[in-house]
């Protein structure tokens, strides 16, 4: 029994240490310089494979909060060179994002602060602001993990 718990015990060691770095990461400054997208595009080298993921943040450059997931995507390219997501920013507060064919949304966040997001496939011209306007896609909107959303108290005041 011993044994058994041991061999189970270091396997579970021995795989959660095998997560491997980013197969291409790629970042982008605002035109004011405060903040910063980066996106990292990570091999699905699990049990059974899989598609690439692709994870786009977006953070203040100063400070030390944690980045905010604003873009998921799987599928795409797991070739080291390619991007799969490039990030464009309009104006310091509208950043466009454009992902490569044959990828899937898996989440889409719109709006981050001050900061408008918009989405555009790269087959097409065609932006997208709102996560139902995509066509050949999932239905409905998808779940955003417990991070991507914070909760903010506003006050009113009759000033």
């Amino acid at each position: 029994m011993r044994k058994i718990m041991f061999l189970t015990l270091g396997l579970g060691v021995f795989l959660s240490g095998c997560k491997a770095p980013p197969i291409s990461s790629a970042e982008s400054k605002s035109p004011d310089g405060k903040l910063v997208a980066t996106a990292h595009t990570f091999a699905n080298s699990g049990f059974g494979g899989g598609p690439p993921t692709t994870f786009v943040y977006l953070n203040w450059v100063k400070g030390s909060q944690s980045p905010t997931l604003i873009l998921s995507l799987t599928g795409g390219s797991d070739v080291a060179v390619d991007t799969n997501v490039e990030m464009k920013w309009l104006d310091s507060t509208h950043l466009e994002l454009k992902y490569k064919e044959n990828q899937t949304v898996d989440f889409q966040a719109i709006k981050w602060g001050d900061v408008d997001l918009s989405l555009r496939d790269g087959t097409s011209e065609k932006p997208h602001t709102n996560p139902g306007d995509m066509k050949n896609e999932r239905r409905g909107p998808p779940t955003p993990p417990p991070f991507a959303y914070k909760k903010t108290a506003t006050s009113q005041s009759g000033h």
